[in-house]
C-alpha cells in the first residue's frame, strides 16, 4: 500500500514507518517543515496543505499520530490550548483534506488516548464504556469527533485509544529510568491507580492490524489485556532493573509540582480492556508487563553482534 503518516518523527511514528517499509509499503510522511524529498509532503495542521492535498492522491491508508506531548510539563492555560489544538484542529484539517480527494483513502487510523475514559478507579472499561470527565476526556471526545469529514466521505475511520507505550527510546518509561536505576523510583500517590499500557512493538502491530482489518471501525483500545496498578508497575520495573523500590511520591507533592497534570495523568486510574482488538483476532507479542519491560530494556546489539 501507499500509506501517509503524520507524527512520523515521534516514538510511535518512527517505529511504524520502519515496520511499514519493512513490509514493502510506500510511506509518505506528512511533515510541518519544507518537504525534504519525494517521500515527504508539507502540511500545516492549522491551515492545511499549502500546495493542495493532491499529493495524497493514491494513498490507500493514512495513520494520524501528530499531537503535542501531554506530559512535557505543567499544564498552563496556554499549554492546554496547544494540547487541544494540536489534536482537534490538526485532525479536522487532515480529515477535511482527505474528504476532498478524488480518490479518498480506504482507511484512516487516527490517534486517540485511553484518557478519554477519565478516572475510573478499579472499574473495567472497554470501547463501549461512556466517555469520562476531565480535560483529557474532553480532548479525546473532540479529537475523535474531528474525523467526521473523513467518515462522511466513506473512509473507514479507526480511533486507536492508546495507553502508556513502553519503550526506553521515549515516552513515560524513558523518563522513569534514571530514577529507578538509582533506586529512587517509588510509588505515585496511593499506588492503587491502574495503568493501561502497551509495548511499542504491540502498538505498531495494532496499527498495522487496524489498517488491514475491515471489521474495525470507531474506537479501539490500544492497550494490553493486563493493566496493572502503579504499585505493581513500580515493583516490577524495580525487579527487572534489580534495584530497590524507592520512597513513595505523595499525591500532594505531585500536585504541587505538576498541578492538574498530576490528577489527570499520574494519579488517575484507567483499567481498560482491548476488547475489539482481541475479538478481531489480534495477538499480543508481549502481553505481560514483566516480559514487555525485559524486552524494552534488553541490551541492544549492533551489526556484528556487539552490545
Amino acid at each position: 500500500m501507499r500509506v501517509a503518516v503524520t507524527g512520523s518523527s515521534g516514538l510511535i511514528g518512527r517505529a511504524l514507518v520502519g515496520a511499514l517499509q519493512g513490509d514493502g509499503h510506500e510511506v509518505v510522511r506528512l511533515v510541518r517543515r519544507p518537504a525534504g524529498g519525494a517521500g515527504e509532503v508539507y502540511w500545516d495542521p492549522a491551515k492545511g496543505f499549502p500546495d493542495g492535498p493532491g499529493a495524497l492522491e493514491g494513498c490507500e491508508a493514512v495513520v494520524h499520530l501528530a499531537g503535542v506531548n501531554i506530559a512535557e510539563g505543567r499544564w498552563t492555560a496556554a499549554r492546554k490550548r496547544r494540547i487541544r489544538e494540536s489534536r482537534v484542529q490538526g485532525t479536522g484539517t487532515l480529515s477535511q483534506a482527505l474528504a476532498c480527494l478524488e480518490s479518498p483513502p480506504l482507511v484512516l487510523v487516527s490517534g486517540s488516548g485511553i484518557g478519554i475514559h477519565g478516572d475510573c478507579g478499579a472499574q473495567w472499561v472497554d470501547e463501549s464504556s461512556p466517555i469520562g470527565r476531565g480535560f483529557l476526556a474532553d480532548v479525546g471526545r473532540d479529537w475523535e469527533a474531528a474525523t467526521a469529514p473523513a467518515s462522511k466521505a466513506g473512509i473507514r475511520v479507526v480511533h486507536l485509544r492508546t495507553g502508556v507505550v513502553l519503550s526506553r527510546e521515549g515516552g513515560a518509561l524513558k523518563k522513569m529510568l534514571p530514577a529507578f536505576r538509582l533506586g529512587l523510583g517509588g510509588v505515585l500517590g496511593s499506588g492503587r491507580q491502574y495503568m493501561s499500557w502497551i509495548a511499542l512493538k504491540d502498538e505498531v502491530a495494532a496499527i498495522r492490524h487496524c489498517l488491514t482489518t475491515d471489521s474495525l471501525v470507531g474506537p479501539v483500545n490500544g492497550v494490553t489485556a493486563e493493566p496493572v496498578t502503579n504499585r505493581d508497575f513500580t515493583r516490577t520495573l524495580a525487579r527487572v532493573l534489580r534495584r530497590p523500590v524507592g520512597p513513595p511520591a505523595p499525591a500532594f507533592a505531585l500536585r504541587l509540582v505538576f498541578g492538574e497534570l498530576a490528577d489527570e495523568a499520574l494519579l488517575a486510574s484507567t483499567r481498560a480492556r482491548p476488547r475489539r482488538l482481541l475479538e478481531s483476532g489480534f495477538q499480543f507479542a508481549q502481553p505481560t508487563l514483566e516480559e514487555a519491560l525485559r524486552a524494552a530494556l534488553a541490551p541492544q546489539t549492533h551489526p556484528g553482534g556487539r552490545p
